[in-house]
């Protein structure tokens, strides 16, 4: 927990199950359930991914297995959701190597099925990228691409085509790039200008590499993407009284990665990751909040005394005004949490 001069903020734990226990998975909701699909129970690089997709329902807090281990196996890959019955994944580590494909579950049917491309020119290889939902037929991937022994120094930009209806895409390379990232977050935020009007909306790319720099991935017009906007009136006020009431130092992360990122409202709920400037005790637990309503943003970083929830690899959703953490590898690194936890701001 941590408290000071006001408003105090913990994990609470929800529920406990083997079936969680994994890292370097993907957490999307959807039809009121979180589907958790691959991710890996060691990190040890000769055990394959997993394959399954469990379930866990928030409203009666249960877990159970939704679909056997497949054909797909995957970790260090990205999820997304496609007319709330499709969880569509792209890329990752399939045991073997990266890829940069894309294949789908199908929640109604429960079944998966693997995409074509419709060209060839597809990236190498991509883990520990990110994956924003533009439409139902765009996502912007950002990552380091690379093979098996081969990393460029930069990260490519993506527009990913989605063709539901017949399982077919296709990528293609935007001229912008960033700075070399892997394990790093994407926010999608309302871009405001200098008079505080909204003129649309930007994608800001941080952490995965030993910087506090926030890259700008992409601009878009209103109505040029499709947000989709959970309301969490609730949290967000809390959010907004602890950025107000604490001490909480104006620091933005510093050489983060495999940590966990979720929009709230105005707001961005970083937790965890492990730190690329420390050679031991690496795996972290403070809570960073980024602050969008302002111009410039600001950053606050709240940090925990509670050694038992550093987490890296791990993932938050949110659902009906909460923000829950599922899984990830503890303190050490190396043992896989069995839980699902919920953020509790308390005055």
């Amino acid at each position: 927990m941590f408290a000071s001069g006001g408003s105090r903020w913990e994990w609470e734990p929800v529920v406990r199950n083997d079936l969680l226990a994994r890292g370097f998975h993907s957490c999307n909701v959807v039809q009121g359930k979180f589907l958790i699909f691959g991710g890996l129970k060691t990190q040890d690089t000769q055990e394959p991914p997993l394959g399954d997709v469990v379930a866990f329902d928030p409203a009666v807090q249960t877990v159970r297995t939704l679909a056997p281990e497949h054909g797909y196996r995957r970790s260090h890959h990205q999820a997304v959701v496609l007319g709330d019955h499709l969880l569509c994944v792209v890329g990752g580590w399939d045991g073997s190597r990266r890829v940069s494909d894309v294949c789908s579950f199908d929640v109604e049917q429960k079944q998966w099925e693997g995409w074509a491309a419709r060209t060839s020119e597809t990236p190498v290889g991509l883990s520990s990228h990110t994956c924003t939902k533009l439409t139902e037929h765009e996502l912007l991937v950002v990552g380091r691409e690379g093979g098996l022994r081969t990393q460029r120094r930069y990260a490519s930009i993506f527009t990913l085509h989605l063709q539901p209806s017949s399982k077919t895409y296709w990528y293609k390379e935007e001229e912008s790039r960033t700075a070399s990232r892997a394990g790093h977050s994407a926010m999608l935020l309302e871009d405001y200008g200098p008079q505080g009007k909204s003129s649309g909306y930007k994608l800001l790319v941080f952490g995965g590499r030993d910087s506090a720099d926030c890259d700008v991935a992409g601009h878009w017009g209103k109505g040029k993407v499709h947000v989709e906007s959970t309301q969490a009136p609730e949290l967000t006020e809390q959010l907004a009284h602890l950025v107000a009431t604490e001490k909480g130092s104006q620091q933005a992360p510093k050489g983060l990665r495999h940590h966990s990122c979720t929009v709230v409202g105005p707001f961005a709920v970083i937790f965890g990751g492990e730190s690329l400037t420390r050679g031991r005790d690496a795996i972290c637990n403070e809570l960073y909040i980024y602050d969008a309503r302002a111009s410039p943003a600001n950053w606050f970083r709240f940090p925990s005394s509670t050694h038992a929830q550093k987490r890296c690899g791990h993932r938050t959703c949110l659902w009906n005004d909460k923000l829950y953490l599922v899984g990830g590898f503890g303190a050490d690194g190396k043992t896989p949490c069995p839980e699902i936890c919920s953020l509790r701001i308390s005055p």
